[in-house]
């Protein structure tokens, strides 16, 4: 017989890998945020202000999502991250310390990570499916809705030349 966790009704077996996936999540959540703050503070060149913006408004997405997940982990029962080492150990995200990085390149290391950070949501809403746990996949529909449109940005802001729209 499973045991189920009080405050979901989730078995517990459930409640434990969802809560460890979104401890990955959360992870990968914090290393965006810094190679997004990273790449905001140090940005150059004509477009300067309009990314410089940019940046500093998806920042503000990826920090507004942290509580949420780290919330919801709890929720589930279990713990999610204590310190920036363990940020580290689990992040899939590639930290970026480069310093000549010119601005095209920036945006275009944000646009692949974006984009893999949706790929990691869509992994996570799955496994949410497959344990009945509709409360986390509703809160990482959201998330994706968020992360396609920051994609969606940095891609368009990364285009090379005054290409026509489509």
């Amino acid at each position: 017989m499973q045991h189920e966790t009080l405050t979901t009704g989730l078995p517990t077996e459930a409640t434990t890998v969802l809560s460890q996936d979104l401890r990955l999540l959360l992870a990968d959540v914090f290393a965006l945020y810094i190679k997004t703050k990273n790449f905001h503070w140090h940005m150059k060149g004509s477009h300067f202000r309009d990314y410089h913006l940019l940046l500093d408004e998806q920042a503000g997405e990826l920090f507004a999502i942290t509580d949420d997940i780290a919330e919801r982990a709890r929720k589930l029962g279990g713990t999610t991250i204590r310190s920036i080492g363990e940020i580290a150990r689990h992040q899939r995200l590639k930290d970026n310390e480069r310093d000549d990085l010119t601005a095209n390149e920036m945006m275009q290391d944000l646009w692949s990570d974006s984009h893999q950070l949706t790929q990691f949501m869509r992994t996570s809403h799955e496994l949410c499916e497959r344990h009945r746990d509709v409360a986390t996949a509703s809160l990482i529909e959201t998330w994706i809705d968020q992360a396609e449109r920051r994609v969606w940005f940095l891609f368009e802001a990364s285009r090379k030349g005054d290409e026509p729209g489509r």
